[in-house]
């Protein structure tokens, strides 16, 4: 092998890696403009004389037309479609069945689902089309999504090494061995692999990755809060006694047959024991915002909003079971679904001196009324030191009050529609699902993924399919694909593709791989597997998986022909190796999951970093068992 010689454009290279990689350790500014401020800087050292083939300026924007981006914006149109329908929601809902709301029971189940899903889909599309049920997931369990979304997300990256579609450098792996064929004796030609010759390996790697956070999860993943939705049980309990000095809690409590309390209605309960019942179940239906005259069957459940005292003191003596947690209700009332609102009476409004219970306020617009703040005085059902129980549901409305509510948010955007009422809450989902729309989405994720699996067809391209589709069937609107793209994943991963390029163009990723290999001669042959792995994995956090493949899988055949070792296993080295990449956000799968979960890149170099090793060990083993 021919020398290369370190040249100035090398070591400029050189230089801004390191900087990318002290502005992406030091956080002293957010990952995505990092890479935006790398690619300027890269940019206008183009222009300096001597540098002028560090970047082609002319394509230095290219990444935000890449294949990869493309297939990003399009997955996340498409996870977003299948999320409006309500499809993900009943996933979320399986998951849940099967896994309970314990950490160590649901992160096995998604991330192991989502293992094999992306060893047919790639791992991007799994991680992105997952990343909404994970969202309910966590809002139902009051799971910190931060606990969640990384076995994901790792798991979706691993479940790319099952096939031999499963991830970018895989597909490649094949025609670059029949590339290096060419210049290989006749006994060391080397066999093309099947679909799923990787599968053990890849197998090996899903499990030990999801063995990896049920055992020690607890200590490696972040300590993230839960997610401060103001509309989750224990933030609707901080909001009202934040705002209006209100203690309050949601419970569920059961009435069993032949209670006193049959036939008495909710308004009469409510009134007499200061509480609001918000939810009732009685012989396999569910009512939320229950009318006021409903009268008890038994046996029911209630869910009722009041503090936990009054509500146990009210259980006792009536002979009533509470239950430690939601259960027919936990549904109905997680962050997407329900919440606490804030609706203002403007002065032409019709519900001026009626009382909530003259307008049905619950029967026809589906609010729980908790409060109505009025100047400086805060009337509710909820009697503490500050505020005295009032008769709330008999109180005239007066213009200007602020009617606080608990309702279901499709509930408050149909209410914000109306002009008696002002909602000055403004942070809910206000969008309908749609339903009916189902069909349409899975007819184009079906056609998506055909493109896919059994077609030539460009990823990006059978994406955008899938994508375009859900717009024009009205699955999704425009206006709402153009909020379901994560924009900050988009700009971090177009903006360092450039770097990457530039680290191949100018021959640097070539010299260090030289320099790795002169330190490796005369190393034994696992030794030297072992170094070809090592070095693809620190490659492809510095470039893309593809380029760190094309540029590897040559050298890797030539290290393992002059050393005795197996051409196929080493080049399969490669292929396998640029799939574990844990340790920053460059990832595709680890871009997309950063933003939502809110993790730093400290948090993926602590959990990362142990992710590398496991999958460094379990990959070498398991390729010499498979293909020893």
């Amino acid at each position: 092998m021919e020398p290369i010689s370190l040249t100035f454009e090398m070591m400029v290279v050189l230089g801004l890696l390191g900087f990318t990689i002290f502005l992406f350790v030091s956080e002293v500014i957010r990952v995505d403009l990092a890479g935006l401020l790398v690619m300027v800087i890269l940019g206008g050292l183009s222009y300096l004389p001597g540098l002028g083939d560090l970047a082609d300026v002319t394509h230095l924007f290219d990444g935000f037309a890449s294949n990869a981006v493309i297939s990003i914006i399009a997955v996340m149109i498409i996870g977003a479609g299948l999320d409006k329908t309500g499809l993900m929601t009943k996933v979320a809902a399986m998951i849940l069945k099967f896994g309970g709301s314990t950490e160590k029971r649901v992160v096995p189940i998604i991330s192991g689902t989502v293992g094999v899903i992306s060893s047919f889909l790639q791992n991007v599309g799994a991680a992105a089309l997952f990343l909404p049920v994970v969202a309910r997931i966590s809002s139902r369990t009051e799971i910190p999504l931060g606990r969640l979304l990384m076995p994901m997300g790792f798991c979706a990256i691993l479940g790319g090494t099952m096939t031999m579609v499963g991830s970018s450098p895989l597909i490649l792996l094949n025609d670059l061995l029949i590339t290096a064929n060419k210049d290989l004796p006749a006994d060391a030609q080397m066999a093309p692999f099947s679909l799923f010759s990787v599968a053990p390996v890849g197998a090996a790697l899903i499990v030990s990755g999801i063995l990896y956070f049920v055992l020690f999860g607890r200590w490696v993943l972040p300590k993230t809060a839960a997610r401060a939705d103001a509309s989750s049980a224990q933030s609707i309990k901080d909001y009202l006694k934040r705002l209006y000095g209100l203690k309050a809690d949601i419970v569920e409590v059961i009435i069993p047959e032949g209670n006193i309390l049959i036939d008495e209605t909710l308004g009469e309960i409510m009134d007499a024991h200061h509480m609001s019942i918000i939810g009732s179940y009685y012989n396999g239906q569910r009512w939320l915002a229950p009318l006021v005259t409903t009268k008890i069957q038994a046996p029911c459940r209630l869910a009722i909003l009041g503090r936990k005292k009054v509500i146990e003191e009210f259980a006792d003596l009536y002979n009533l079971t509470i239950l430690p947690g939601l259960e027919i209700f936990r549904e109905e009332y997680t962050a997407t679904k329900s919440g606490v609102a804030e609706i203002v009476i403007p002065p032409d409004s019709g519900v001026i001196g009626k009382s909530a219970r003259e307008v049905r306020l619950r029967g026809t617009y589906g609010l729980n009324l908790l409060a109505i703040h009025r100047g400086d005085e805060t009337l509710s059902r909820v009697e503490t030191k500050e505020h005295t129980a009032c008769l709330l549901g008999q109180e005239p409305i007066h213009a200007g009050d602020t009617l606080v509510v608990h309702a279901q948010w499709e509930n408050l955007a149909r209410a914000s529609k109306n002009r008696d009422f002002v909602v000055v809450t403004s942070d809910y989902p206000q969008e309908e699902l749609r339903p009916h729309k189902v069909g349409w989405a899975l007819l184009f994720f079906g056609i998506a993924l055909a493109l896919i699996l059994l077609t030539d067809v460009r990823l990006s391209l059978a994406l955008l399919v899938g994508a375009v589709g859900m717009i024009l069937s009205r699955v999704i609107s425009i206006d709402e694909a153009y909020g379901a793209v994560g924009w900050n994943t988009v700009f971090l991963l177009a903006s360092l593709i450039p770097l990457g390029h530039a680290v191949q163009s100018s021959g640097t990723a070539e010299w260090i791989a030289q320099q790795v290999l002169i330190l490796l001669d005369g190393w034994p042959i696992w030794a030297l597997q072992t170094g070809v792995a090592v070095l693809a994995t620190v490659f492809t956090l510095i470039m893309s998986n593809v380029g760190a493949t094309v540029l590897l899988v040559p050298l890797a055949v030539s290290i393992a022909v002059a050393s005795g070792g197996d051409p196929a296993v080493f080049a399969m080295t490669v292929a396998i190796s640029t799939s574990n990449s844990f340790l920053i956000p460059t990832h595709q799968v680890n871009a997309l999951i950063m933003g939502p979960a809110g993790y730093r890149v400290k948090d993926f170099v602590k959990t990362g970093g142990i992710m590398t090793i496991i999958f460094l060990v379990v990959s070498m083993l398991m390729m010499n068992v498979v293909f020893g």
